[in-house]
Protein backbone atom coordinates (compact mmCIF):
# COMPACT_ATOMS: atom_id res chain seq x y z
CA UNK A 1 0.00 0.00 0.00
CA UNK A 2 2.82 2.40 0.58
CA UNK A 3 4.45 1.55 -2.64
CA UNK A 4 1.60 2.67 -4.34
CA UNK A 5 0.81 5.56 -2.61
CA UNK A 6 4.22 6.86 -3.40
CA UNK A 7 3.89 6.17 -6.98
CA UNK A 8 0.45 8.21 -6.86
CA UNK A 9 2.28 10.99 -5.05
CA UNK A 10 4.30 10.80 -8.45
CA UNK A 11 1.92 9.99 -11.46
CA UNK A 12 -0.65 12.46 -10.50
CA UNK A 13 1.24 15.51 -10.46
CA UNK A 14 3.55 14.35 -13.69
CA UNK A 15 0.56 12.93 -15.23
CA UNK A 16 -1.25 16.26 -14.88
CA UNK A 17 1.34 18.55 -15.93
CA UNK A 18 2.06 16.25 -18.55
CA UNK A 19 -1.64 16.14 -20.34
CA UNK A 20 -2.28 20.20 -19.87
CA UNK A 21 1.04 21.53 -20.60
CA UNK A 22 3.48 19.18 -22.23
CA UNK A 23 1.41 18.30 -24.72
CA UNK A 24 -0.18 21.89 -25.51
CA UNK A 25 3.36 23.43 -25.83
CA UNK A 26 4.97 20.47 -28.18
CA UNK A 27 2.07 20.48 -30.51
CA UNK A 28 2.15 24.17 -30.85
CA UNK A 29 5.89 24.14 -31.09
CA UNK A 30 5.95 20.89 -33.21
CA UNK A 31 3.31 22.37 -35.70
CA UNK A 32 4.84 25.80 -36.29
CA UNK A 33 8.70 24.84 -35.26
CA UNK A 34 11.06 24.86 -38.72
CA UNK A 35 15.02 24.26 -38.49
CA UNK A 36 15.27 27.55 -40.47
CA UNK A 37 13.33 29.63 -38.22
CA UNK A 38 15.35 28.31 -35.36
CA UNK A 39 18.76 28.87 -37.29
CA UNK A 40 17.66 32.63 -37.40
CA UNK A 41 16.73 33.20 -34.42
CA UNK A 42 19.64 31.84 -32.64
CA UNK A 43 21.70 33.72 -35.22
CA UNK A 44 19.79 36.73 -35.29
CA UNK A 45 21.58 39.83 -33.22
CA UNK A 46 18.60 41.57 -32.39
CA UNK A 47 17.12 38.84 -30.83
CA UNK A 48 20.11 38.25 -29.13
CA UNK A 49 19.74 41.71 -27.31
CA UNK A 50 16.30 40.68 -26.46
CA UNK A 51 17.14 37.57 -24.63
CA UNK A 52 20.10 39.97 -22.96
CA UNK A 53 17.67 42.56 -21.72
CA UNK A 54 15.19 39.95 -20.82
CA UNK A 55 18.15 38.00 -18.41
CA UNK A 56 19.52 41.32 -16.75
CA UNK A 57 16.15 43.36 -16.04
CA UNK A 58 14.64 40.08 -14.42
CA UNK A 59 17.73 39.83 -12.33
CA UNK A 60 17.60 43.38 -11.19
CA UNK A 61 13.55 43.21 -10.60
CA UNK A 62 14.08 40.29 -8.36
CA UNK A 63 17.15 42.04 -6.38
CA UNK A 64 15.11 45.29 -6.19
CA UNK A 65 11.62 43.22 -4.80
CA UNK A 66 13.92 41.25 -2.19
CA UNK A 67 15.18 44.88 -1.08
CA UNK A 68 11.34 46.34 -0.42
CA UNK A 69 9.65 42.64 0.75
CA UNK A 70 12.15 41.49 3.11
CA UNK A 71 11.84 44.17 5.40
CA UNK A 72 7.81 43.92 5.40
CA UNK A 73 8.67 40.34 5.37
CA UNK A 74 10.44 40.67 8.88
CA UNK A 75 7.75 43.14 10.14
CA UNK A 76 4.92 40.73 9.44
CA UNK A 77 7.07 37.85 10.98
CA UNK A 78 8.27 38.69 14.08
CA UNK A 79 5.54 41.89 15.21
CA UNK A 80 2.46 42.12 16.33
CA UNK A 81 0.65 44.91 15.44
CA UNK A 82 -3.07 46.26 14.92
CA UNK A 83 -4.29 45.29 11.17
CA UNK A 84 -1.97 42.90 10.86
CA UNK A 85 -4.21 40.50 8.44
CA UNK A 86 -5.71 43.09 6.71
CA UNK A 87 -2.09 44.42 6.21
CA UNK A 88 -1.06 41.11 4.36
CA UNK A 89 -4.61 40.90 2.63
CA UNK A 90 -3.46 44.09 1.11
CA UNK A 91 0.26 43.29 0.10
CA UNK A 92 -1.09 40.48 -2.06
CA UNK A 93 -4.07 42.87 -3.48
CA UNK A 94 -1.37 44.37 -6.28
CA UNK A 95 -0.21 40.58 -7.30
CA UNK A 96 -3.76 39.79 -8.55
CA UNK A 97 -4.36 42.88 -10.31
CA UNK A 98 -4.23 42.45 -14.48
CA UNK A 99 -1.38 43.49 -16.25
CA UNK A 100 -2.90 46.01 -18.27
CA UNK A 101 -4.37 47.51 -15.56
CA UNK A 102 -1.28 48.29 -13.33
CA UNK A 103 0.15 49.50 -16.49
CA UNK A 104 -2.26 51.86 -16.89
CA UNK A 105 -1.98 53.14 -13.20
CA UNK A 106 1.13 53.67 -13.32
CA UNK A 107 1.30 55.71 -17.16
CA UNK A 108 -1.01 58.12 -15.20
CA UNK A 109 1.23 58.20 -12.46
CA UNK A 110 4.65 58.68 -14.50
CA UNK A 111 2.62 60.44 -17.30
CA UNK A 112 2.92 64.67 -17.35
CA UNK A 113 1.13 66.06 -14.34
CA UNK A 114 1.29 62.87 -12.81
CA UNK A 115 2.74 62.47 -9.17
CA UNK A 116 5.65 60.55 -10.15
CA UNK A 117 6.02 62.88 -13.41
CA UNK A 118 9.34 64.98 -11.71
CA UNK A 119 11.35 61.47 -12.35
CA UNK A 120 11.37 62.04 -16.12
CA UNK A 121 10.15 58.51 -16.44
CA UNK A 122 6.84 58.42 -18.99
CA UNK A 123 8.33 55.01 -20.45
CA UNK A 124 11.21 52.84 -20.15
CA UNK A 125 13.29 50.59 -18.08
CA UNK A 126 12.71 52.98 -14.80
CA UNK A 127 8.78 52.37 -14.84
CA UNK A 128 9.17 49.11 -15.68
CA UNK A 129 11.45 48.07 -13.09
CA UNK A 130 8.89 49.84 -10.59
CA UNK A 131 6.01 48.25 -12.14
CA UNK A 132 7.72 44.56 -11.42
CA UNK A 133 8.82 45.00 -7.99
CA UNK A 134 5.12 46.63 -7.43
CA UNK A 135 3.93 43.33 -8.09
CA UNK A 136 5.84 40.82 -6.92
CA UNK A 137 6.36 42.16 -3.20
CA UNK A 138 3.07 40.12 -2.30
CA UNK A 139 5.45 36.66 -3.17
CA UNK A 140 8.95 37.83 -0.67
CA UNK A 141 6.11 38.89 1.82
CA UNK A 142 3.99 35.71 1.67
CA UNK A 143 5.94 33.22 1.01
CA UNK A 144 9.28 34.40 3.59
CA UNK A 145 7.42 36.33 5.69
CA UNK A 146 4.77 32.77 6.73
CA UNK A 147 8.14 30.70 6.58
CA UNK A 148 9.71 33.59 9.11
CA UNK A 149 6.93 33.57 11.43
CA UNK A 150 7.34 29.84 12.52
CA UNK A 151 11.43 30.04 13.03
CA UNK A 152 12.09 29.74 16.87
CA UNK A 153 13.85 32.92 17.58
CA UNK A 154 15.75 31.89 20.70
CA UNK A 155 18.19 30.40 18.50
CA UNK A 156 19.18 34.45 17.55
CA UNK A 157 18.71 35.62 21.03
CA UNK A 158 21.19 32.36 22.24
CA UNK A 159 23.22 34.19 19.76
CA UNK A 160 22.74 38.13 21.18
CA UNK A 161 23.39 36.33 24.70
CA UNK A 162 27.21 35.26 23.20
CA UNK A 163 28.20 38.27 22.34
CA UNK A 164 27.07 38.31 18.60
CA UNK A 165 25.53 41.62 17.29
CA UNK A 166 21.95 41.82 16.11
CA UNK A 167 23.70 42.11 12.78
CA UNK A 168 25.95 39.19 12.94
CA UNK A 169 22.78 37.26 14.66
CA UNK A 170 20.69 37.82 11.35
CA UNK A 171 23.95 36.93 9.01
CA UNK A 172 24.84 33.38 10.76
CA UNK A 173 22.08 32.30 12.08
CA UNK A 174 18.42 33.75 10.93
CA UNK A 175 19.59 34.24 7.35
CA UNK A 176 20.71 30.78 6.45
CA UNK A 177 17.42 28.99 8.21
CA UNK A 178 15.60 31.74 5.37
CA UNK A 179 17.40 30.67 2.74
CA UNK A 180 15.17 27.92 1.23
CA UNK A 181 12.16 30.60 1.66
CA UNK A 182 14.26 33.02 -0.08
CA UNK A 183 15.50 31.13 -2.70
CA UNK A 184 11.71 29.72 -3.34
CA UNK A 185 10.46 33.12 -3.19
CA UNK A 186 13.43 34.67 -5.53
CA UNK A 187 12.92 31.51 -8.16
CA UNK A 188 8.90 32.71 -8.93
CA UNK A 189 9.98 36.85 -8.78
CA UNK A 190 12.74 35.88 -11.18
CA UNK A 191 10.37 33.58 -13.45
CA UNK A 192 7.62 36.32 -13.37
CA UNK A 193 9.83 38.92 -14.10
CA UNK A 194 11.90 36.67 -17.24
CA UNK A 195 8.37 36.26 -18.83
CA UNK A 196 7.22 39.78 -17.81
CA UNK A 197 4.25 40.33 -20.90
CA UNK A 198 2.08 42.74 -20.21
CA UNK A 199 3.70 45.39 -18.18
CA UNK A 200 6.12 45.39 -20.73
CA UNK A 201 4.15 45.76 -23.81
CA UNK A 202 2.60 48.90 -22.38
CA UNK A 203 4.92 50.17 -20.03
CA UNK A 204 8.68 49.81 -21.88
CA UNK A 205 9.70 51.73 -24.55
CA UNK A 206 10.27 49.73 -28.32
CA UNK A 207 13.95 49.38 -27.90
CA UNK A 208 13.45 47.19 -24.99
CA UNK A 209 11.79 44.34 -25.28
CA UNK A 210 11.77 40.81 -24.09
CA UNK A 211 10.90 37.48 -25.25
CA UNK A 212 7.83 36.90 -24.25
CA UNK A 213 6.84 40.33 -26.03
CA UNK A 214 8.29 39.10 -29.46
CA UNK A 215 6.42 35.74 -29.00
CA UNK A 216 3.09 37.89 -29.62
CA UNK A 217 4.83 40.16 -32.17
CA UNK A 218 5.72 37.43 -34.25
CA UNK A 219 2.53 35.66 -33.62
CA UNK A 220 -0.13 37.92 -33.76
CA UNK A 221 1.40 41.02 -35.51
CA UNK A 222 3.86 39.40 -38.17
CA UNK A 223 1.88 36.00 -38.23
CA UNK A 224 4.96 34.38 -38.30
CA UNK A 225 4.85 31.39 -35.83
CA UNK A 226 7.79 29.50 -36.84
CA UNK A 227 9.73 32.43 -35.43
CA UNK A 228 7.38 32.84 -32.78
CA UNK A 229 7.87 29.01 -31.72
CA UNK A 230 11.18 29.45 -32.13
CA UNK A 231 11.61 32.13 -30.03
CA UNK A 232 9.38 30.20 -27.40
CA UNK A 233 11.56 27.21 -27.52
CA UNK A 234 14.62 29.11 -26.79
CA UNK A 235 13.03 30.49 -23.99
CA UNK A 236 11.63 27.01 -22.48
CA UNK A 237 15.64 25.55 -22.92
CA UNK A 238 16.55 28.91 -20.82
CA UNK A 239 13.93 28.57 -18.27
CA UNK A 240 14.62 25.11 -17.62
CA UNK A 241 18.57 25.87 -17.26
CA UNK A 242 17.78 28.04 -15.13
CA UNK A 243 15.19 26.14 -12.51
CA UNK A 244 17.74 23.40 -12.54
CA UNK A 245 20.36 25.95 -10.74
CA UNK A 246 17.50 27.26 -8.43
CA UNK A 247 16.48 24.12 -7.29
CA UNK A 248 20.28 22.84 -6.67
CA UNK A 249 20.68 25.66 -4.71
CA UNK A 250 17.57 25.14 -2.86
CA UNK A 251 18.25 22.06 -1.99
CA UNK A 252 21.64 22.63 -0.85
CA UNK A 253 20.33 25.67 1.65
CA UNK A 254 17.89 23.09 3.00
CA UNK A 255 18.37 22.97 7.13
CA UNK A 256 16.06 21.48 9.16
CA UNK A 257 14.45 23.59 11.90
CA UNK A 258 12.53 23.73 14.96
CA UNK A 259 9.36 25.50 14.04
CA UNK A 260 6.93 26.69 16.60
CA UNK A 261 3.43 28.74 16.69
CA UNK A 262 3.23 31.83 15.40
CA UNK A 263 1.81 33.36 17.90
CA UNK A 264 5.01 31.98 19.76
CA UNK A 265 7.34 34.55 17.43
CA UNK A 266 6.07 37.52 17.45
CA UNK A 267 4.97 40.25 19.66
CA UNK A 268 4.75 43.88 20.43
CA UNK A 269 7.24 46.74 19.40
CA UNK A 270 9.16 48.43 22.13
CA UNK A 271 10.75 51.81 22.13
CA UNK A 272 12.97 51.96 19.13
CA UNK A 273 11.31 48.74 17.23
CA UNK A 274 7.77 51.10 16.54
CA UNK A 275 9.75 53.93 14.56
CA UNK A 276 11.03 50.32 12.47
CA UNK A 277 7.83 48.98 12.08
CA UNK A 278 5.96 52.43 11.89
CA UNK A 279 8.47 53.10 8.98
CA UNK A 280 8.51 49.96 7.46
CA UNK A 281 4.72 49.48 7.01
CA UNK A 282 4.44 53.15 6.10
CA UNK A 283 6.89 53.38 3.45
CA UNK A 284 4.93 49.91 1.86
CA UNK A 285 1.66 51.15 2.36
CA UNK A 286 2.61 54.13 0.34
CA UNK A 287 4.76 52.16 -2.15
CA UNK A 288 1.74 49.63 -2.99
CA UNK A 289 -1.24 51.91 -2.15
CA UNK A 290 -0.42 54.66 -5.03
CA UNK A 291 -1.01 52.78 -7.87
CA UNK A 292 -4.07 51.34 -6.08
CA UNK A 293 -5.46 54.51 -5.06
CA UNK A 294 -5.00 55.67 -8.45
CA UNK A 295 -7.24 53.05 -10.11
CA UNK A 296 -9.94 53.75 -7.54
CA UNK A 297 -9.85 57.49 -7.90
CA UNK A 298 -10.26 56.99 -11.81
CA UNK A 299 -13.29 54.65 -11.88
CA UNK A 300 -14.92 57.55 -9.80
CA UNK A 301 -14.09 60.54 -12.11
CA UNK A 302 -15.88 60.57 -15.93
CA UNK A 303 -15.79 63.87 -17.92
CA UNK A 304 -13.34 65.70 -15.58
CA UNK A 305 -16.09 65.22 -12.79
CA UNK A 306 -16.49 63.19 -9.56
CA UNK A 307 -19.17 60.45 -10.68
CA UNK A 308 -20.61 57.37 -10.23
CA UNK A 309 -21.35 56.54 -13.55
CA UNK A 310 -18.80 53.98 -14.35
CA UNK A 311 -20.03 51.74 -11.75
CA UNK A 312 -24.23 52.10 -12.29
CA UNK A 313 -23.23 51.29 -15.69
CA UNK A 314 -21.50 47.91 -15.06
CA UNK A 315 -25.07 46.88 -13.49
CA UNK A 316 -26.93 47.89 -16.75
CA UNK A 317 -27.71 45.61 -20.08
CA UNK A 318 -26.42 46.20 -23.28
CA UNK A 319 -28.49 43.88 -25.80
CA UNK A 320 -26.75 45.30 -28.96
CA UNK A 321 -23.00 44.09 -27.88
CA UNK A 322 -22.50 40.22 -28.29
CA UNK A 323 -19.66 39.93 -26.17
CA UNK A 324 -21.01 41.88 -23.13
CA UNK A 325 -21.71 40.29 -19.82
CA UNK A 326 -22.69 41.92 -16.55
CA UNK A 327 -19.86 42.53 -14.17
CA UNK A 328 -21.40 39.84 -11.09
CA UNK A 329 -21.33 37.22 -13.61
CA UNK A 330 -17.88 38.09 -14.77
CA UNK A 331 -17.51 38.24 -10.61
CA UNK A 332 -18.83 34.87 -10.31
CA UNK A 333 -17.33 33.44 -13.37
CA UNK A 334 -13.85 34.18 -11.96
CA UNK A 335 -14.16 33.38 -7.96
CA UNK A 336 -16.18 29.75 -9.50
CA UNK A 337 -12.82 29.07 -11.56
CA UNK A 338 -10.38 30.42 -9.11
CA UNK A 339 -12.02 27.84 -6.22
CA UNK A 340 -11.66 25.17 -8.85
CA UNK A 341 -7.80 26.08 -10.33
CA UNK A 342 -6.84 26.46 -6.54
CA UNK A 343 -7.90 23.13 -4.65
CA UNK A 344 -6.55 21.40 -8.24
CA UNK A 345 -3.46 23.35 -7.51
CA UNK A 346 -3.22 22.50 -3.60
CA UNK A 347 -4.12 18.60 -4.66
CA UNK A 348 -1.35 18.49 -7.49
CA UNK A 349 1.31 20.76 -5.91
CA UNK A 350 0.79 19.74 -2.61
CA UNK A 351 1.38 15.89 -3.19
CA UNK A 352 4.41 16.89 -5.18
CA UNK A 353 5.93 18.83 -2.51
CA UNK A 354 5.56 15.72 -0.10
CA UNK A 355 8.06 13.94 -2.96
CA UNK A 356 10.20 16.63 -3.41
CA UNK A 357 10.82 16.97 -0.06
CA UNK A 358 11.50 14.06 1.75
CA UNK A 359 13.55 12.50 -1.50
CA UNK A 360 16.09 15.02 -2.10
CA UNK A 361 18.06 13.89 -4.67
CA UNK A 362 18.74 14.33 -9.03
CA UNK A 363 15.11 12.54 -9.72
CA UNK A 364 13.29 14.96 -7.42
CA UNK A 365 15.60 18.00 -8.59
CA UNK A 366 14.20 17.04 -12.02
CA UNK A 367 10.91 16.79 -11.23
CA UNK A 368 11.07 20.44 -8.66
CA UNK A 369 12.25 21.94 -12.13
CA UNK A 370 10.11 20.15 -14.63
CA UNK A 371 6.84 21.37 -12.06
CA UNK A 372 7.92 24.67 -11.99
CA UNK A 373 8.62 25.15 -15.91
CA UNK A 374 4.45 26.69 -16.65
CA UNK A 375 5.95 29.99 -14.87
CA UNK A 376 8.68 30.14 -17.69
CA UNK A 377 6.93 29.18 -20.74
CA UNK A 378 4.92 32.20 -22.83
CA UNK A 379 1.35 32.16 -21.63
CA UNK A 380 0.57 32.92 -25.58
CA UNK A 381 2.30 29.57 -26.35
CA UNK A 382 0.22 27.64 -23.40
CA UNK A 383 -3.00 29.36 -24.57
CA UNK A 384 -2.66 28.81 -28.50
CA UNK A 385 -1.15 24.92 -27.36
CA UNK A 386 -4.57 24.30 -25.81
CA UNK A 387 -6.64 25.29 -28.62
CA UNK A 388 -4.60 23.07 -31.14
CA UNK A 389 -4.06 20.26 -29.15
CA UNK A 390 -7.20 19.50 -26.85
CA UNK A 391 -9.23 19.04 -29.62
CA UNK A 392 -9.02 15.22 -30.07
CA UNK A 393 -10.54 13.81 -26.49
CA UNK A 394 -13.41 11.77 -27.04
CA UNK A 395 -15.31 15.36 -25.62
CA UNK A 396 -13.75 18.25 -27.13
CA UNK A 397 -12.64 20.19 -24.29
CA UNK A 398 -12.31 23.45 -26.32
CA UNK A 399 -15.76 23.72 -26.01
CA UNK A 400 -16.18 23.49 -22.26
CA UNK A 401 -15.93 25.55 -19.24
CA UNK A 402 -13.52 23.02 -17.09
CA UNK A 403 -10.59 24.07 -19.45
CA UNK A 404 -10.29 27.72 -17.46
CA UNK A 405 -9.29 26.12 -14.17
CA UNK A 406 -7.38 24.02 -15.64
CA UNK A 407 -5.54 26.17 -17.39
CA UNK A 408 -4.88 28.55 -14.34
CA UNK A 409 -3.97 25.60 -12.42
CA UNK A 410 -1.34 24.83 -14.63
CA UNK A 411 0.19 28.10 -13.56
CA UNK A 412 -0.59 28.20 -10.08
CA UNK A 413 1.13 24.72 -8.91
CA UNK A 414 4.56 26.39 -9.23
CA UNK A 415 2.88 28.53 -6.20
CA UNK A 416 1.71 26.12 -4.23
CA UNK A 417 5.15 24.15 -4.82
CA UNK A 418 7.34 26.63 -3.15
CA UNK A 419 5.06 27.48 -0.36
CA UNK A 420 4.97 24.21 0.87
CA UNK A 421 8.79 22.39 -0.01
CA UNK A 422 10.95 24.51 2.24
CA UNK A 423 8.09 24.24 5.47
CA UNK A 424 8.23 20.46 4.47
CA UNK A 425 12.17 20.31 4.34
CA UNK A 426 12.55 22.25 7.70
CA UNK A 427 10.72 19.82 9.77
CA UNK A 428 12.92 17.80 12.67
CA UNK A 429 13.14 14.47 11.16
CA UNK A 430 13.60 13.46 14.79
CA UNK A 431 9.64 14.27 15.38
CA UNK A 432 8.75 11.59 12.52
CA UNK A 433 10.85 8.81 14.31
CA UNK A 434 9.88 9.50 17.72
CA UNK A 435 6.03 9.21 16.31
CA UNK A 436 7.03 5.91 14.80
CA UNK A 437 8.87 4.81 17.72
CA UNK A 438 5.74 5.12 19.19
CA UNK A 439 4.43 3.10 16.69
CA UNK A 440 2.58 5.37 14.71
CA UNK A 441 2.06 4.07 11.14
CA UNK A 442 3.56 6.44 7.92
CA UNK A 443 -0.23 7.97 7.40
CA UNK A 444 -0.41 8.67 11.19
CA UNK A 445 3.04 10.64 11.19
CA UNK A 446 1.83 12.27 8.26
CA UNK A 447 -1.25 13.58 9.59
CA UNK A 448 0.38 14.18 13.15
CA UNK A 449 3.20 15.54 12.47
CA UNK A 450 4.04 16.81 8.98
CA UNK A 451 0.55 18.47 8.26
CA UNK A 452 0.06 20.54 11.19
CA UNK A 453 3.51 21.87 10.86
CA UNK A 454 3.19 22.69 6.95
CA UNK A 455 -0.81 23.46 7.12
CA UNK A 456 -0.35 27.02 6.79
CA UNK A 457 2.24 26.91 3.81
CA UNK A 458 -0.54 24.90 2.25
CA UNK A 459 -2.62 27.83 3.18
CA UNK A 460 0.02 30.09 1.69
CA UNK A 461 -0.06 28.23 -1.68
CA UNK A 462 -3.96 28.32 -1.57
CA UNK A 463 -4.50 31.71 -1.16
CA UNK A 464 -1.49 32.27 -3.59
CA UNK A 465 -3.22 29.73 -6.43
CA UNK A 466 -6.78 31.79 -6.07
CA UNK A 467 -4.74 34.97 -6.70
CA UNK A 468 -3.03 33.66 -9.51
CA UNK A 469 -6.15 32.38 -10.92
CA UNK A 470 -8.30 35.65 -10.31
CA UNK A 471 -5.47 37.30 -12.11
CA UNK A 472 -4.41 35.15 -14.89
CA UNK A 473 -5.32 36.87 -18.30
CA UNK A 474 -2.80 34.73 -20.84
CA UNK A 475 -3.72 31.65 -20.83
CA UNK A 476 -7.25 32.59 -20.23
CA UNK A 477 -7.76 34.75 -23.44
CA UNK A 478 -7.50 32.23 -25.14
CA UNK A 479 -9.49 28.85 -23.64
CA UNK A 480 -12.33 30.96 -22.71
CA UNK A 481 -15.99 31.01 -23.85
CA UNK A 482 -16.98 34.69 -25.22
CA UNK A 483 -20.76 34.48 -22.76
CA UNK A 484 -18.25 32.91 -19.98
CA UNK A 485 -15.22 35.52 -18.98
CA UNK A 486 -13.60 36.34 -16.19
CA UNK A 487 -12.71 39.69 -14.64
CA UNK A 488 -9.77 40.30 -16.17
CA UNK A 489 -10.65 39.22 -19.74
CA UNK A 490 -14.03 41.52 -19.52
CA UNK A 491 -11.56 44.59 -18.18
CA UNK A 492 -9.83 43.99 -21.47
CA UNK A 493 -12.92 44.00 -23.44
CA UNK A 494 -13.55 47.36 -22.19
CA UNK A 495 -10.08 49.04 -22.44
CA UNK A 496 -10.27 47.77 -26.08
CA UNK A 497 -13.63 50.02 -26.66
CA UNK A 498 -13.46 53.30 -27.49
CA UNK A 499 -14.75 55.87 -25.31
CA UNK A 500 -14.20 57.29 -21.63
CA UNK A 501 -17.32 55.35 -20.09
CA UNK A 502 -15.61 52.63 -21.07
CA UNK A 503 -12.10 53.14 -19.39
CA UNK A 504 -13.82 54.42 -16.54
CA UNK A 505 -16.07 51.05 -16.19
CA UNK A 506 -12.07 48.95 -16.49
CA UNK A 507 -11.06 50.93 -13.55
CA UNK A 508 -14.69 50.38 -11.77
CA UNK A 509 -13.80 46.79 -12.44
CA UNK A 510 -10.59 46.81 -11.59
CA UNK A 511 -11.38 48.29 -8.47
CA UNK A 512 -13.83 45.71 -7.87
CA UNK A 513 -11.56 43.07 -8.19
CA UNK A 514 -9.13 44.42 -5.65
CA UNK A 515 -12.08 44.71 -3.02
CA UNK A 516 -12.68 40.54 -3.84
CA UNK A 517 -8.85 39.82 -3.94
CA UNK A 518 -8.47 41.64 -0.41
CA UNK A 519 -11.83 40.03 0.98
CA UNK A 520 -10.76 36.57 0.27
CA UNK A 521 -7.04 36.64 1.09
CA UNK A 522 -8.20 38.13 4.17
CA UNK A 523 -10.62 35.23 5.12
CA UNK A 524 -8.05 32.66 4.78
CA UNK A 525 -5.90 34.75 6.99
CA UNK A 526 -8.70 34.38 9.53
CA UNK A 527 -8.63 30.12 8.60
CA UNK A 528 -7.33 28.78 12.62
CA UNK A 529 -4.73 26.28 11.69
CA UNK A 530 -4.35 23.33 13.98
CA UNK A 531 -1.03 22.76 16.12
CA UNK A 532 0.71 19.41 16.95
CA UNK A 533 -0.59 17.62 19.69
CA UNK A 534 -4.08 19.93 19.17
CA UNK A 535 -7.68 17.62 18.39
Amino acid sequence: MTRVWRAVRVVIPIGFLGVFFVWPVVAIIARSLTADALRHVLADHGLRHVAWFTLWQAAIATGLTLVVGLPAAYVVARYQFWGKRLFRAFVTVPFVLPTVVVATAFLVLFRPGGALSFLGWQRGVGPLLVAEVFFNVAVIVRTVGGFWSYLDPRRADAARVLGASRARAFREVTLPALGPSIAAAASIVFLFTFTAFGLVLLISDPAHSTLEVEIYRQANELLDFPTAAAIALVQIVAVFSLLLVLARMQERRAVAQRLVAARDTSRRARGWERLVVGGVLGATAVFLGGPLLVLALESLRLGGSWSLASYRALGSSTATDTLYVPAWQALRNSLEFAALAATIAVVVGGLASVVIASRPGRATRAMDTFLMLPLGTSAVTVGLGFLVALDRWPVDLRAKAVLVPLAQAVVAIPFVIRAVVPALRSIDPRLRDAARALGAPPSRVWREVDLPIAMRAFLVGFGFAAAVSLGEFGATLFVARPESPTIPIAISRFLARPGELNIGQAMAMSTVLMVVTGAVVLAIEHVQVRQIGEL
